[in-house]
């Protein structure tokens, strides 16, 4: 059967779509002004690379601890509400973080609790947003949605680096602050934005079952399939290992000499290769042979960060990194359509919270694997080593997992509901085994 061409903007025709890339977009540009100005501003003080992997792993323990917990409520309760109070408690935590950056001393505890905060709240709110976003885009347009909202993520993670280093040196860390705090609020009004009508949440046949039971099922699930289980392994030990952003400070001032200027660049690099791929994906999405891309991409990833890390010129370290951002940026389509396209409508919040159990533990608990190791071995030598080990998790991927290695997105893509035969199947079984019966 030949497939009509992809229709690049038909997810755009959708109002939800179109709130949802707001609040994207706001929500990406918030986050990633906030990593660099609170990096450079910790680092500033510290001078020490164990103080940023510290700085992961605070925020790593509750949004990590707390994420099968959030996708069990993003089950049971309404997502937009979850959404909408989690997005505000970290608009609080940005306005705490300018008040407590006033004086002429900081407050390293103080920042490291409020940034904890900020873990608690994604520990709930990111898998009932994750949720709420497969709940209200149609899945006739699903991927080509995905592609769109990857773009504009990662179009704000592209200017947003910029946009904190700069508003550190002309406002200073308490003004940057303030701008988040403005960014949060923007996408805080977005999510309440988002039509719901005629997309309601499932909901569950009979009383509630107990909360580890809940848990286990989105577990069981993901376990059960290697084409879940592969793609979120994957990405898990690739960036664990390869990933070089903790240390991005230590490069702008140690070793590239750029300032917080340079730093911001830094930052944005990658997203400026990711933005590029992902654009060009929504009138090309990397439906077939979508596995064997996969790991392909992944691959890339690390070259392009050993290359990185030898480099001791601005313009070569920029492109690397934007070579690095654009063979995520493939794979983050491919994982976020796998997502989506093979997981049932009642099972998303659980199986997106495993999702981004594995996400989480690969940038924050990969932030606190890089300055540790950092600290250990230097930092140079750390990230090489780690691109190379990203090669190593590659290989043994495209070895052991052969359902990944010859997935294929094109038939899911066409079922416009996401839930077809063989996903009911397979839930009934899941189901018999969870039980007992």
């Amino acid at each position: 059967m030949t497939l009509a061409k992809p229709d690049s903007t038909a997810a755009l025709r959708f109002p939800a779509v179109r709130w949802l890339l707001l609040s994207g977009t706001s929500e990406s540009l918030a986050a990633r002004a906030l990593a660099v100005v609170i990096g450079y501003q910790l680092y500033q003080v510290t001078r020490s690379p164990l103080a940023l992997g510290w700085l992961g792993l605070v925020e790593a323990i509750p949004a990590v601890g707390l994420a099968l917990l959030g996708g069990h409520f993003a089950d049971r309760r309404d997502r937009r509400r979850i959404v909408l109070v989690t997005r505000f408690v970290m608009l609080l935590a940005a306005l705490a973080m300018s008040f407590v950056s006033t004086g002429a001393v900081v407050s390293l505890l103080a920042l490291y609790a409020l940034v904890f905060v900020s873990g608690l709240a994604r520990g709930f709110g990111d898998p009932a947003a994750s949720a709420f976003e497969m709940q209200v885009v149609p899945g006739q347009v699903y991927v080509n949605a995905a592609t769109w909202l990857g773009s504009a993520s990662l179009g704000a993670a592209m200017l947003g680096p910029a946009v904190g280093g700069f508003a550190f040196d002309l406002l200073h860390a308490h003004g940057a602050y303030l701008l988040v705090a403005a960014l949060q609020l923007v996408a805080l009004v977005a999510v309440w934005r988002v039509p719901v009508a005629g997309t309601p949440q499932p909901k569950s046949d009979g009383p509630e079952e107990p909360i580890w039971d809940s848990i286990r099922e989105g577990l069981t699930f993901v376990r059960r399939d290697p084409v879940l289980l592969g793609s979120m392994a994957l990405d898990l030990f690739a960036v664990l290992f390869g990933g070089a952003v903790a240390l991005l400070p230590i490069f702008a001032d140690d070793i590239l000499k750029v300032g917080a200027r340079g730093l911001g660049f830094l930052v944005a690099a990658p997203s400026v290769g990711a933005l590029l791929v992902t654009l060009w994906a929504t009138r090309h999405p990397p439906t077939r042979n979508a596995g064997r891309t996969l790991l392909i991409c992944v691959g890339g990833f690390g070259v392009s960060i050993i290359v990185f890390a030898l480099s001791h010129t601005l313009w070569l370290s920029l492109l690397a990194l934007v070579l690095s951002g654009g063979f995520d940026g493939v794979s983050m389509v491919i994982r976020r359509s796998i997502l989506r396209l093979r997981t049932p409508a009642h099972l998303r919040g659980r199986v997106a919270s495993v999702s981004l159990l594995f996400i989480g533990s690969s940038n924050e608990i990969g932030a606190f694997e890089s300055g540790f190791a950092a600290s250990l071995l230097g930092t140079v030598r750390s990230v090489w080593l780690g691109g190379l080990v990203t090669l190593g998790v590659v290989a043994y991927s495209a070895f052991k997992l052969p359902e990944l290695r010859r997935l294929s997105l094109e038939e899911l893509s066409a079922d416009p509901t996401g839930d077809d035969a063989r996903k009911t199947a397979a839930e009934a079984e899941l189901r018999e085994q969870t039980t007992g019966t």
